[in-house]
């Protein structure tokens, strides 16, 4: 098999069924390494020996530069290169694209940790585990003040390195990677791609299920979102391979349960009694598959007009390097192909950073960025080099190609914009909905915010004859830009069951009351998520929402408030409502 692509026929040799709960008799002898190829120096004859495809050339641009990760080019040509051990920010300039840095790098931001970098409106934005700043681009290259905007995202854990992009929306989209290898994380925004408003507030979950998405990137003809997700460790040399998504508002990618398009991992057990099945159902399959444990880090659409034309609406991407297969897969740049929208294979570009036989590395390369004349830039954390990759005789300028929007804002505006749900589901027998925390019209109590504690306040409502089951819908509409923001959303709910008591699980089914299923708020997250209005705002109101129905609902976990809605449209025969309110005065500490 080429293990360059991966397809259905790569699925682990035992039957899912046998991989639904723990203590069910797993067992599998997967062949797993530890092995770290040594770093060379990167002399002069090895850096004439990497390859590349004819007609290219291959350069350092700069050395000595340390442990330099992520690259972003401005559009007048400078070149910003975050350290992450160093805790720095480089400037580099390379004016006339001849190769050579016109002057010494130079240090421009001091943050510990500092990873993901990206520009928007004249501004770098700078990303550590747990913080996003922003400073203002000087007419030289050099940086403002800086300002946290963010500082609040998950700790770091097995993966903390977060990376930085503006989609064609112009809002600022985070990866998150997860806090372990395969675990049910206890913070939603763990293994993710959150996206938030330039200035920070208003942060969602655009896509889960994601365990460590270090590259992504919009194709700039579609506009459509492609990220490059790293695989887990520990199940053998050839699995699990590294994941090309489509990556889609909402969507779940499959981790940790779920990997490639329906391989299932054997050591992990999903919340609330689902089986694996089940999550597979509600997972989006990988569109392609690479060597596994090839670590894939910064992808980037070609868009540039020095290259060869068919190289134009590529993406390209660096592997870092394995360290857990033997023999080592990565330590490369690959291109990959784009036919009519759709990724359709990947191909070497730059190799050769392996040496003696695979028993060594000169590069380990992480950062990749285009720039204005259509040269790529790779960047290697190991030995400090960034490498320039051009076509000579080929140099042009080119501005960067306005990405469509549509598609991305089709996504983000889906449910935005509606009435609640009691006006959305016609008439019926009014119900008593009652709450021993808050008074209808009442005000919330603190430990009830994600400012604070976060749990869900108690609840209880009046019984309906012939009910089979009942649904909670708890809306915001006072909030902005997403009206109503959907806070808790459940459904099934048994219909003898006429309470829930202060602090539900967060988790897409519920083993009490048994089979209650919980889908997404508008966060992104399943259960309940607690009220967070921006501090000063005037109190908002929480609708607490129940609808009694003659049937139970047959829909998938993870379910949104739009889909329970439509199915339950001809079975509602009961509904109320009681309202809380909450505002917060102080700013929380970060």
């Amino acid at each position: 098999m080429n293990t360059r692509r991966w397809g259905l026929a790569l699925v682990l040799a035992l039957p899912g069924s046998a991989f639904a709960q723990q203590g069910d008799g797993t067992d599998i002898d997967a062949q797993v390494h530890t092995f770290k190829p040594d770093k060379a120096p990167a002399d002069a004859a090895r850096v004439a020996a990497l390859r590349v495809p004819q007609g290219f050339t291959i350069a350092p641009l700069a050395t000595d530069l340390g442990n330099v990760r992520i690259i972003v080019v401005a559009p007048n040509g400078d070149i910003y290169v975050s350290r992450r051990e160093e805790g720095e920010v480089l400037l580099l300039k390379d004016a006339d694209e001849d190769g050579k840095l016109d002057a010494a790098p130079r240090v421009v931001a001091s943050r510990p940790g500092v990873h993901g970098l990206a520009i928007h409106d004249g501004q770098l934005y700078m990303a550590t585990a747990k913080e996003v700043f922003r400073a203002p681009i000087r007419s030289d290259g050099s940086l403002g003040t800086a300002t946290l905007i963010i500082g609040d995202l998950p700790d770091g854990g097995q993966h903390p390195n977060r990376t930085l992009a503006f989609g064609p929306d112009g809002q600022l989209y985070i990866s998150v990677g997860s806090s372990c290898n395969a675990c049910n994380e206890t913070n939603p925004e763990h293994a993710t791609l959150l996206r938030a408003e330039p200035d920070g507030k208003s942060r969602t979950i655009f896509a889960s299920g994601l365990r460590n998405t270090i590259g992504f990137a919009w194709d700039p003809a579609t506009g459509e979102l492609w990220g490059m997700d790293h695989g887990m460790d520990y199940l053998g040399d050839e699995i699990q391979p590294e994941e090309l998504n489509h990556l889609v508002k909402g969507k779940q990618y499959g981790w940790p349960h779920i990997w490639g398009k329906d391989g299932q991992n054997p050591q992990s057990t999903p919340p609330g009694g689902l089986t694996k099945t089940q999550w597979l159902a509600i997972s989006e399959p990988m569109t392609l598959g690479y060597t596994a444990h090839a670590a894939p880090m910064q992808l980037v659409f070609y868009t540039g007009k020095a290259f060869p034309a068919d190289y134009r609406g590529d993406a390209f991407v660096t592997m870092r390097g394995s360290w857990n297969r033997k023999p080592a897969s990565g330590y490369e740049v690959v291109r990959v192909r784009f036919d009519g929208g759709k990724p359709v294979a990947f191909e070497p570009f730059v190799e050769g950073f392996l040496v003696d036989g695979g028993q060594r590395h000169i590069a380990r390369p992480v950062g990749l960025a285009q720039t204005p004349g259509g040269a790529l830039l790779v960047g290697d954390d190991a030995n400090g080099v960034i490498y320039r990759v051009a076509y000579p005789g080929r140099a042009q300028r080119a501005a960067a190609p306005a990405i469509p929007a549509a598609p991305l804002l089709k996504q983000v505006n889906q449910g935005n914009g509606v009435p609640l749900a009691l006006a959305r589901v016609g008439d019926a027998a009014a119900m008593q909905v009652d709450s021993p925390a808050f008074a209808h019209n009442g005000a919330l109590d603190k430990r009830y915010s994600e400012y604070h504690d976060g749990v869900s306040p108690p609840l209880s409502w009046s019984a309906v004859p012939n009910a089979r089951s009942y649904v909670l819908v708890v809306e915001d509409p006072d909030a902005r830009p997403y009206q109503p923001f959907v806070h808790w959303l459940a459904w099934n709910i048994p219909g003898e069951v006429t309470a829930l008591p202060e602090g539900v699980p967060e988790q897409l089914r519920l083993k009490e009351p048994e089979g209650v299923m919980q889908g997404p708020s508008t966060r992104g997250s399943p259960g309940y998520m607690g009220p967070r209005p921006p501090v000063g705002d005037a109190p908002h109101h929480y609708h607490f929402q129940v609808l009694a129905l003659d049937t139970v609902l047959d829909l998938k976990p993870g379910a949104t408030r739009d889909e329970v809605l439509a199915a339950a449209q001809g079975h509602v025969i009961g509904k109320g409502e009681r309202i809380g309110t909450y505002a917060q005065t102080q700013a929380p500490l970060k």
